[in-house]
């Protein structure tokens, strides 16, 4: 099914009079400029106002039937529908469907631009695949956190089968059991001491006696990893979490290729997988799973300066995000590993290669 088709099914969010411009149309033009690098509704503006006529002709703009010619939406009208359209209906259709996944990460991020001297940062909550594609996102409300969002976020997919990684922060009971229970799911929790008693329990297991381990090397951003990852079956020792069947012990050792610093720092997790579901060396792919979202956070920061945006209202935060969001997932699927080489790419050629890259019919 094209994205087209997909964003069909979203209500329109304006009245019907009044109207003047198709609603898939519009979100269609501000993913192609996105794709194309645009930051803001300015910059969306200004390429719906340089796009040729048979760039809106395959985007579905408004056709004035008397000239027979297409009329590309105000940056006003683009802002308006932006920022009131469904954003979790919005998040899913244009998201990477987990359905075989291995693994899908649970991590947030506050658009810090978005803040103002009355209002929070726009907080959101999102869910990665293992190969850097996000699944969905939701805005965490104002005056809660991620808890709350945390089963809402992943209740419309199908996980059966897979496994959910998340920070200490969603190390809950009720998220075990919701996982395990409802979802037919797995899970890789971290621990730490926000859950001092549960995090006391594992650090005491007996980690000198373990023999499963696995060890592996890396080179990245500038450093050198060493990584030791050991699990343990806990079931009969009294560690008090639902479902849980092994505890895990990540160590890693970091050196700055260039300063020579060496850092060193313990993880440990739990999980409901036995030792032949899951074996030192798949936990220890599954976590680098986790530390894989904040890529995608690293990637919407740096390369789309999603700090320093200024959109604010309404549903605009999290609606521009997964415009983000929909472009890095579209630049991976085509082979992009460098998200800034990738939007060059588009740059070269803006009003066909993201039309191409979003798959928009010609």
């Amino acid at each position: 099914m094209s994205l087209a088709e997909r964003l069909v099914r979203l209500p329109d969010p304006r009245r019907r009079r009044g109207v003047r411009h198709p609603f898939v149309a519009v979100l269609l033009i501000a993913a192609s400029a996105v794709a194309a690098g645009a930051r803001s509704y300015a910059a969306i503006g200004q390429w719906a106002r340089s796009a040729p006529q048979q760039t809106l002709a395959r985007l579905g703009a408004r056709l004035l039937t008397s000239l027979n010619v297409r009329i590309a939406p105000s940056g006003s009208t683009i802002r308006r529908i932006v920022s009131t359209v469904c954003p979790g209906g919005l998040a899913d259709l244009m998201g990477e469907a987990p359905t075989g996944a291995p693994a899908v990460a649970v991590d947030g991020k506050s658009a810090r631009g978005s803040r103002t001297d009355t209002a929070l940062a726009a907080h959101l909550l999102s869910a990665v695949t293992a190969t850097g594609r996000v699944v969905s996102q939701l805005r965490v409300p104002d005056k809660t956190n991620e808890i709350s969002t945390f089963t809402a976020l992943l209740a419309p997919f199908d996980l059966t089968g897979t496994v959910v990684t998340a920070d200490a922060l969603h190390t809950q009971r009720e998220h075990a059991k919701w996982l395990v229970e409802v979802k037919k799911a797995h899970y890789l929790l971290v621990v730490k001491c926000n859950q001092p008693n549960l995090h006391a329990a594992v650090r005491a297991l007996p980690w000198q006696e373990v023999t499963a381990r696995r060890y592996d090397r890396g080179r990245g951003h500038g450093r050198r990893e060493t990584r030791s990852v050991r699990t343990l079956t806990v079931t009969g020792l009294g560690l008090d979490f639902p479902h849980v069947v092994q505890a895990v012990k990540i160590l890693r050792h970091r050196t700055n290729v260039k300063s020579g610093k060496v850092t060193r720092q313990i993880v440990y997790a739990i999980t409901d997988m036995t030792a032949r579901e899951a074996s030192p060396q798949f936990i220890g792919r599954i976590a680098r799973s986790q530390w894989g979202i904040e890529a995608v956070h690293h990637v919407r920061d740096t390369t789309f300066a999603e700090d320093a945006s200024q959109i604010r209202t309404g549903y605009g935060p999290e609606n521009m995000a997964t415009l983000r969001n929909l472009a890095i997932n579209r630049l991976r699927e085509h082979g992009h590993t460098s998200i800034a080489a990738g939007l060059r790419e588009m740059s070269y050629e803006p009003f066909t290669r993201p039309l191409d890259l979003l798959g928009v019919a010609p």
